[in-house]
């Protein structure tokens, strides 16, 4: 039962992640301060790095991370960090996203997931509760 619980928030976390994504991609006309946007995605590739960290005491169990529509999952995770593969987002790549669901040691639990691009820290996302679940996306 917990591992069927489990599994459908993990499925809840890619299917949001993929809504950002595409989300991003209707969007990207916009320009945000925090974003390289230019609507046209990256013209170079590069190394990308996901991290996440819960408070004490709390459990990350899940994540997802890829680019685009291109999500990769990791599932039975255990532990207060996580680090992802580095991976290459390819030219032409329009985001990257990442985000992790885990459970949290009491109410005031929180979760950090951060967005490391060509070695440098980009975006940071948090999130709080007994129910952990923390997302960040980046547009190039």
């Amino acid at each position: 039962m917990k591992k069927m619980w489990l599994n459908n928030r993990l499925k809840r976390a890619v299917i949001a992640m993929t809504a950002t994504v595409l989300l991003g991609f209707i969007s990207s006309c916009s320009n945000d301060d925090d974003d390289n946007n230019d609507g046209g995605g990256s013209g170079t590739s590069h190394k990308v790095i996901f991290k996440a960290q819960v408070s004490p005491g709390s459990t990350i169990t899940g994540a997802v991370y890829g680019y685009d529509a291109i999500n990769t999952e990791a599932n039975g995770l255990s532990g207060t960090s996580w680090t992802s593969p580095e991976f290459t987002a390819p030219a032409g790549a329009v985001m990257v996203n990442g985000g992790v669901v885990g459970t949290g040691a009491n109410a005031n639990a929180t979760v950090k997931v951060q967005v490391y691009i060509d070695g440098q820290l980009k975006k940071e996302g948090t999130g709080s509760g007994t129910s952990l679940s923390g997302q960040v996306s980046y547009s190039f």
